[in-house]
């Protein structure tokens, strides 16, 4: 069974958020993989996810009332055989503590509309119309990664 894990900075918005449709998107597929997220701060630990990103979801059929941040744990590298984060801060951040191994990658870059080294961007500081649009990337990247998954 493949474990992958979503990565942002805090674990309330974008990573949440792709767990999620992630999830749903491999199931309905009948994909056997775990998912999970964590952030590469801790300062939001055992927040519930924002509630403009539960909002977004909700809007489109989903339900993230049971997310609960967390912060990444090294430890987690031979747990988990893909690292997704959500744009290059995390990965470098994710980088600079995974031994040389570990599968760690831009989330969109298994949308193959997105362009080379496209980001998820943070909606935090802005409006609903953010949260839409991380919605509308982190489908299209889950879609992408489940074909992916499908094919290996």
């Amino acid at each position: 069974m493949k474990r992958v894990c979503l990565v942002c900075m805090g674990n309330i918005c974008r990573s949440p958020m792709a767990e999620v449709v992630l999830r749903r998107t491999l199931e309905d597929r009948g994909l056997d993989v775990v998912v999970d997220s964590a952030g590469t701060g801790g300062w939001h630990a055992g927040d519930p996810m924002d509630e403009r990103a539960l909002k977004a979801l909700a809007e489109n059929g989903y339900d993230g009332s049971s997310h609960r941040a967390r912060q990444f744990d090294p430890a987690w590298f031979a747990e988990r055989d893909l690292i997704l984060v959500m744009d290059r801060d995390n990965l470098r951040a994710v980088r600079r503590i995974a031994p040389p191994w570990a599968d760690v990658r831009l989330f969109r870059s298994f949308d193959p509309a997105a362009p080379e080294g496209a980001e998820v961007p943070d909606p935090y500081y802005g409006g609903p119309e953010g949260f839409a649009e991380v919605l509308r990337m982190v489908k299209a990247a889950s879609e992408g990664l489940a074909k992916h998954l499908e094919a290996h």
